[in-house]
Parts: structure tokens; sequence; C-alpha cells
């Protein structure tokens, strides 16, 4: 499974060219330091952006080496906030509650303290045999829902009190195809597809759920593609996207549903898990090392 997801990813890359519809209304700024494969984004409360690292040599997303970190920058610079000491190897989504950090990674979760003097020794969810592309995850109430893109597996586990988990309380909630990236909104949850062996089918669109409670899966659109991160507008009516056929960054307007593709101001190879404050977007580029910051 390693390795047909790497090959997918190394496919898309080859055959890819921006497409851009709109223009920027400015240069993005560029996150480069000390990044190495960064997958995914976090905005923290204090206005920092947390940008998880593989670390590794070559792009391995199921990789199983160690050399994962997550850095914290203010404005262009970072620092290492979760050193690669060996427990993660491929960090991917990321969700901060009550000073803890989840963190998604193969075939687990590690939640950090960050309040920690030395900010180590997490604790460690494993997730069942198979489930190895553990992805993104979203929080409704004081239950997190993760991604396993693999499976298409989610889950969901109780985190009202992070200082207290249950490392084996993971329950299953619905399998969705190639579940990737997921935000929620109220009673609503929206799940990106992503094909894992890299062949996009019909079935690999955005997904939504009306009612949290009782899960029943939805087509937003018939726009097959490679989707990966998900970000809301505050308002709830921009469904932000990224997307690694294209590749494309966009949104789809819930209210007139329609798609409206951005341009980056600057080539994209893989844009994957984005997040967004206000009127600026953080798209990590993980094949190029980069994160993109992008004025709306």
């Amino acid at each position: 499974m390693k390795k047909t997801l790497f090959l997918a990813a190394a496919v898309v890359i080859s055959g890819a060219a921006c497409t851009p519809q709109s223009e920027p209304q400015e240069t993005p700024v560029l996150l480069t330091d000390n990044i190495r494969f960064g997958e995914a984004t976090l905005l923290t409360p204090d206005g920092k952006v947390l940008v998880g690292s593989f670390g590794t040599e070559e792009l391995n997303p199921l990789n199983n080496e160690g050399k994962g970190y997550i850095l914290e920058f203010t404005d262009t610079v970072s620092q290492i906030l979760v050193p690669n000491d060996g427990t993660l190897s491929a960090p991917k989504g990321m969700f901060l509650k009550d000073g803890y950090l989840f963190i998604a990674d193969v075939g687990k979760m590690a939640v950090y303290n960050l309040a920690d003097s030395v900010i180590g020794n997490p604790k460690v969810i494993p997730f069942p045999d198979g489930e190895l592309f553990v992805n993104d995850m979203a929080l409704h109430g004081n239950t997190l829902y993760i991604t396993v893109t693999n499976t298409g597996s989610i889950y969901s586990l109780d985190v009202s009190s992070p200082a207290q988990l249950d490392t084996t309380g993971l329950k299953p909630y619905i399998t969705i195809p190639g579940a990737n990236g997921i935000v929620i909104r109220n009673d609503t949850m929206y799940i990106a597809s992503y094909p894992p062996d890299g062949t996009t089918t019909p079935d690999n669109v955005i997904y939504y759920i009306d009612n949290i409670s009782t899960p029943v899966a939805n087509k937003l659109f018939d726009r097959p593609g490679q989707y990966d991160g998900l970000a809301l507008s505050e308002d709830g009516q921009r469904l932000y996207f990224t997307n690694w056929v294209g590749p494309e960054i966009g949104y789809y307007d819930l209210s007139t549903q329609s798609v409206e593709i951005l341009n980056p101001g600057t080539e994209l190879m893989g844009p994957a898990r984005i997040s967004l404050k206000s009127d600026t977007l953080y798209i990590p580029d993980l094949p190029n090392s980069k994160v993109v910051v992008l004025p709306l």
C-alpha cells in the first residue's frame, strides 16, 4: 500500500499543469524555512502557523522513518515545536484543543501537551490494522472525527478531556471513498475524496453529511478529482478545496452551487491540507516543501 500511494502521488505530480482562472489580489508570501515535505497547516489562537514536515529524503506519505516534526512559524521564520524524536513519520492533519496538539500520522494519532517544558512523550492512539493513511480531523462538540484515506474509514473519538484520553476509544463512524480532508460547521460535515491508488473515479468528489447524528453521505457535486484539503469561510458560504488534478485551489459557493478556481500566484505541484483565517489562505505544496500564504 505504501508504494502504491507514493507512486500515485508521483504520477499526479509529473502530469500536473496549473490552470488558474482568476488573479490573486497580491503576490503571495511563501513559507519555506526548515520545511521538508510539509503536508498540513494549522493556525493557532496567538497567530502562529504550524506546519507538519516529514523530514525524509524522499516523499513518501506512508513512511515509518520517524523523522517527522512540527514547525511553528512567526511571519516567515520557523522554530521547532515538536522535534523529530522518532514518534512522527509523516504528520498530516492537526488539531488543537485545550493546549493539546492532535497529529494524524501513519497508522496512529499522536497527542502532545504543549504546556510541557519539553514537548515530547505524547499519548499515541493506534488505529486498527490496515488503517494506515490517517489523514485529517475535525471537531463537533467534544467528538473528534478522523479520516483514513486508504480505507475511506472515518472514526470518532471522545476528546472532552484531552489530558485523560482513552487511547482505545476510537469508534467507526462512516466509510466514504478515499476520505481525506474534513471540516464541520454546525451539524454539517464535508469530506474530500482522494483516490489512494491515483486513479480518479466518479466517486472521488466532495461529500457532505447534513446531520452528523444520522450519517448519510451525499455528493456535493459531480466534479471528480483528487481532493485533499478543505476549509470553510467564516460565514460558511464558501467551501475552499485543494485538488491534485490540475492542480488547483478553489472554492464551492454553497449559495450559488458554483465552483471558482483561484490563481495561487505561484506554481503548485501538490496542494494539500489548507487553513483559512479571515481573508488569508494557507496552502501547503507538499512536493515543493513550501506553504503559499494567499490573500483572498
